[in-house]
């Protein structure tokens, strides 16, 4: 069966540019360079900035305008979402231990905060619920999406990194490919390298599969790993609960799981496909289609190496729907109103299923830089 039909992705970027774009670029980042330059050497307002980009058109379209800083900063704050996974559709594995897969991205308004400040060398420090569980060195995956920017721009640059955990550690939310696209984002302006958006995406594909989606936000379809994006138009917001677990999974784990389980029945997997009720349900704004059309087929996996989650699913049956968000453990529960998700949210508490319940609405924009 052929791949399912969609536009182009928006990580498909052409890396050809104009002479006058490189000029422009490569002064921008002579001034981070020499701190002595005048404002005249920095000519920001000159840099080429496409409105016809995907990420332009989504900005847009969220309110946000593209912008570069044109002042010289010793620290920049970037706010990035989490995720839900509306639709994770998996694939058989392909020859390089990947599967393909369909997933339709919902960026949800429980937000990390990366601090990039000036430093030496790179290094990160983390704060918050489950800091203890993050890598503080090289492994830190906001530190590799630093490295790879500066290998990008050629330089040596260095970076403080302080990372404000809200999205839960290892809970199917993406919360270190947020800190990631948070770190791109935040060492880009710090270092006044003025790199675009799409540029950025391109770094953001080789760090991880769902790090391009932290840096556009919204609501998108994923695939190939994940990582080749579609943005798709949403005809309202949408309230969630997010029932937090102790503790974490780990995501090959589960996909290593799941493939164990498949094998085990003999299941024969196909070319995976959005789901075109939940794409009409996102585009209609429709949160009782919606909930009906949520699926996941990591979900079984999960709760085999985590039988808990059966029941806090169960305590969440007066949502409109429930799903284990990606490799789990979180789960979230759509709500029809802010109302319904209060009400959700007491009664998951009341269950003791979760060590936390969380409100949150989506879609919102992705990784942003903050005053």
């Amino acid at each position: 069966m052929p791949p399912p039909a969609l536009p182009a992705p928006i990580v498909a970027v052409n890396a050809s540019a104009s002479a006058s774009h490189v000029i422009h670029r490569i002064r921008l980042t002579r001034r981070s360079w020499h701190t002595s330059a005048s404002p005249s050497d920095h000519p920001v307002d000159n840099f080429p900035r496409s409105a016809d980009t995907p990420f332009a058109q989504f900005a847009v379209r969220a309110g946000r305008r593209p912008t570069l800083r044109s002042d010289l900063v010793t620290s920049v704050t970037v706010r990035v979402p989490a995720k839900v996974n509306l639709q994770l559709a998996v694939g058989p594995i392909r020859d390089d231990g990947y599967h393909d897969l369909v997933n339709v991205f919902h960026a949800v308004s429980i937000f990390d905060e990366i601090v990039a400040s000036e430093g030496t060398a790179l290094t990160v420090r983390v704060e918050g619920h489950g800091a203890d569980q993050v890598p503080d060195g090289g492994d830190n995956l906001a530190v590799r999406a630093a490295h790879a920017l500066a290998t990008h721009a050629g330089r040596p640059y260095g970076a403080s990194l302080l990372i404000r955990k809200n999205i839960p550690v290892a809970g199917g939310m993406a919360g270190g490919s947020a800190d990631a696209a948070a770190a791109l984002v935040a060492c880009n302006e710090l270092w006044g390298l003025g790199l675009s958006r799409d540029d950025l995406m391109e770094i953001a594909a080789d760090l991880g599969s769902d790090v391009p989606f932290a840096l556009l936000g919204g609501t998108a379809v994923g695939t190939g790993r994940g990582e080749k994006l579609t943005p798709l138009e949403v005809g309202g917001v949408f309230h969630w609960v997010f029932a937090l677990a102790d503790g974490g999974l780990s995501t090959p784990k589960v996909y290593r799981e799941c493939d164990r389980m498949r094998e085990a029945t003999g299941m024969r997997v196909g070319w995976p496909e959005p789901s075109e009720d939940l794409l009409a349900a996102l585009r209609d704004g429709d949160s009782v289609r919606l909930g009906k059309a949520i699926s996941n087929d990591l979900q079984p996996a999960a709760i085999m190496l985590r039988r808990s989650l059966a029941r806090t699913l169960e305590a969440g049956h007066e949502a409109l729907g429930g799903i284990v968000s990606g490799s789990g453990p979180t789960c979230a529960f759509l709500a029809r109103s802010p109302e319904h998700a209060a009400e959700l949210a007491v009664s998951l508490t009341a269950a003791g299923v979760c060590r936390a319940a969380v409100i949150g609405d989506g879609p919102v924009p992705g990784a942003t830089v903050g005053s």
